[in-house]
């Protein structure tokens, strides 16, 4: 196998040309067969198609290789992979023009369909009408518009208007729910994640893929807590905010869902939204079992469409729900659950227009009294003569609260280490 017939390729290629970080590198190979690489000491991964791992350094190679449409849905395609098939055949089957650039050993950059020029002009533009094929590519080019979008990448238009008749003509429901989360999991990791959310409404896909989050754009909220008004416009203003705080996909897939409730609210009672914590945790739940999301993803979803407004109102919480709060999120064994929900009900307190650097004290007073509750000595009070059963737990139950309560009658001390006062206007959800 001669170097001049391999080829890197692909995000690697865009990824250098914009001073972009990348350290995943593909690589195609021409005029090979299997055969020839397993000799060579590469070994095969692939399912579908012939990859291999270089037996050095670990990174894939792929064969050339062509495509054919030949039933709906992403799996229905027949693979060539042929040693005749050329480099510019395999850059053909590429989504965008900018992933179809190749770069030979000596250097010299190959760029059949104008990527480089796209590039240059931050355009995200399908390579061929192929592109309506995969119905992935859909969520992809959303994935890409928001990992780029720090550098001002747009979608070309006749790109969007593909896109929206895949989802008109009913392409997108042939994607299952391990496809989409996997593409929604690494848009929720890019800089500006609300981008991937906000292209999927353009092209009619948000409905179909996430209708509990599209429900939430018309929604009403008081001007006074929310100068956006708009719930769905909040809800991506708050995941940004994830983002920028560099949380952990658990965090921002919760805070993506943490207001899903807003939408069943009756209009009459808009634009309050008085219950809408148990009308979204349903609905934050249903979102990540019909996603396949993972069980600590969907639980901290539920936990934060439920709890979130109780943490922003921690001070005037009495005791008991203070705890019934804490043990929700198992963070009595588990203290790092109340790090995640401090984190997603920070973003939401300043994923508001003009609130973006509120400071958020709740969050001091509730370490402060999870610690409390964590000190009660719960062997002791086991060991108390005449304690038994579910006496033992109503005993510590008891104990826990007044701990608590003791730190919600003096959150004043605790000023100097949470920035402000406990009490804000952002009580109100």
């Amino acid at each position: 196998m001669s170097t001049d017939q391999t080829y890197l390729v692909g995000g690697a290629v865009r990824d250098e040309l914009i001073g972009r970080r990348n350290n995943d590198r593909d690589w195609v190979v021409v005029g090979t067969t299997p055969e020839a690489m397993t000799e060579a000491g590469y070994r095969a991964v692939g399912r579908g198609f012939p990859v291999f791992l270089h037996p050095k350094t670990g990174e894939e190679y792929a064969l050339a290789r062509a495509e054919r449409k030949t039933a709906p849905g992403y799996h229905g395609f027949a693979v060539d992979f042929d040693p005749s098939v050329t480099l510019e055949a395999d850059l053909s089957r590429r989504d965008l023009t900018i992933n179809a650039m190749a770069r030979a050993a000596d250097g010299t950059l190959i760029d059949p369909f104008g990527g480089h020029d796209d590039l240059e002009a931050g355009i995200l533009r399908h390579v061929s009408l192929a592109f309506t094929e995969d119905p992935v590519r859909l969520l992809r080019v959303a994935r890409y518009a928001a990992a780029l979008a720090p550098y001002g990448f747009r979608i070309a238009a006749e790109t969007q208007q593909l896109m929206a008749s895949m989802t008109s003509d009913g392409e997108i429901d042939a994607l299952v729910p391990e496809r989409v989360w996997a593409e929604t999991r690494r848009a929720l990791a890019t800089d500006e994640p609300s981008v991937f959310f906000y292209t999927l409404r353009q092209v009619g896909a948000l409905a179909r893929l996430f209708p509990e989050l599209d429900a939430l754009f018309g929604v009403p909220q008081p001007v006074r807590y929310h100068p956006e008004i708009d719930a769905g416009v909040h809800t991506l203003l708050v995941l940004d905010q994830t983002a920028q705080a560099d949380n952990p996909v658990d965090c921002r897939f919760a805070a993506l869902c943490h207001d899903f409730g807003k939408a069943r609210t009756p209009h009459a009672q808009r634009p309050g939204h008085a219950g809408h914590e148990m009308a979204g945790e349903p609905l934050a739940k249903a979102l990540a079992e019909r996603l396949r999301v993972p069980k600590q993803t969907r639980d901290l979803a539920g936990l934060a469409a439920r709890w979130h407004t109780h943490l922003h109102r921690f001070t005037k919480l009495q005791a008991n729900t203070a705890l019934d709060m804490l043990e929700a999120a198992d963070a009595l064994r588990r203290p790092e659950r109340l790090e995640s929900m401090i984190a997603i009900c920070r973003a939401d307190v300043r994923g508001r227009l003009g609130m973006e650097q509120r400071t958020y004290p709740q969050a001091e007073i509730a370490r402060h009294a999870l610690a409390a509750a964590q000190s009660v000595d719960t062997s002791a009070i086991a060991a108390t003569p005449g304690l038994e059963g579910p006496a033992i737990g109503d005993a510590v139950r008891q104990k826990r609260m007044d701990a608590i309560a003791e730190v919600l009658r003096h959150p004043e001390h605790l000023h100097s280490h949470a920035g402000g006062p406990a009490t804000t206007s952002m009580d109100a959800p």
